[in-house]
């Protein structure tokens, strides 16, 4: 962080970049800690103001803000680290959500790191978390890959890429393009279980689960409105053969070489020998015997 003086030649504590995240769709949804950060700090970034007007306005805010969009972004950036260095504390956020993610502010967080800037993130709401928690589909392993290409050849490669990919893989999408996208999945990974999350924690959410074909069937003969999560099922394990001596071998050696409890055993064995959780945890009870 470079030293900046006053005129009577004290140093100045540099400031901090706060990254925080805003509401997607409920004002309701901003914590008590980004309120105070947006009160307390000498200014607000944001990519779009007249949108953060509506939110800071809600709260109660008056901090100043000034703009930081894709297109100026890498100008910008530099203006606000000097600030930074200079004493200001600033936050930025986007439009919605948290910031970097398919929005603004890699550049500005890199470019604040490269100078030895603070930076401090503020957790709140992201679409995909949003709708993940809510898709009924596994989270343990998923992949997010921003929004799906345009054009329909490099959207199927998008597609074509993840075909034999065991994890769930989110998406962003746009209205206009959601009905091609959904043939695209159902010519490229078959019928896989879907879905299709719009308008998170709007007054018109909606959230359609099921096949490809199931969700185009409902959403095929309708006009389709707002911002869009999609969520794609991951390529399902072929079910394995495997030896039963072989499963008490690692059964065995498990035991003797790490401290797991059953549950942890069970599922770890389950991956592995890709068969039922119940079926490994039936030859653990019965090695302890």
């Amino acid at each position: 962080m470079k030293t900046v003086t006053d005129k009577k030649g004290a140093h100045k504590q540099p400031g901090i970049l706060y990254i925080v995240a805003t509401p997607i769709g409920n004002l309701e949804d901003i914590t008590f800690r980004a309120v105070r950060v947006l009160k307390a700090v000498k200014l607000i970034a944001a990519e779009d103001t007249r949108q953060t007007r509506k939110l800071l306005n809600a709260y109660g805010i008056a901090t100043p803000q000034t703009s930081l969009f894709d297109r100026n972004e890498k100008v910008k950036s530099g203006y606000l680290i000097k600030k930074i260095e200079e004493g200001f504390d600033i936050a930025y956020v986007s439009d919605a959500g948290t910031p970097g993610v398919s929005d603004p502010g890699f550049v500005l967080i890199n470019e604040a790191i490269t100078h030895g800037v603070q930076v401090v993130p503020i957790p709140g709401v992201s679409a995909v978390i949003t709708a993940l928690c809510a898709s009924g589909l596994p989270m343990t392993s998923f992949v997010f890959n921003g929004f799906l290409p345009q054009k329909p050849d490099k959207r199927k490669g998008v597609l074509l890429s993840i075909k034999d990919d065991p994890r769930t893989s989110v998406f962003y999408e746009s209205p206009k393009r959601l009905c091609a996208a959904l043939q695209d999945i159902s010519d490229v990974l078959g019928n896989r279980n879907i879905v299709v999350a719009r308008e998170l924690t709007k007054v018109f959410e909606e959230i359609v689960r099921g096949s490809v074909d199931d969700v185009m069937g409902i959403l095929s003969n309708r006009v389709i409105k707002g911002e869009i999560t999609l969520i794609v099922g991951g390529q399902a394990k072929t079910p394995a053969q495997y030896s039963r001596q072989e499963l008490r071998k690692r059964i065995e050696k498990l035991k003797k070489t790490e401290d797991l409890s059953v549950k942890d055993m069970a599922d770890r064995l389950s991956d592995e020998f890709a068969i039922s959780r119940r079926t490994v945890y039936q030859q653990i009870l019965k090695s302890n015997e």
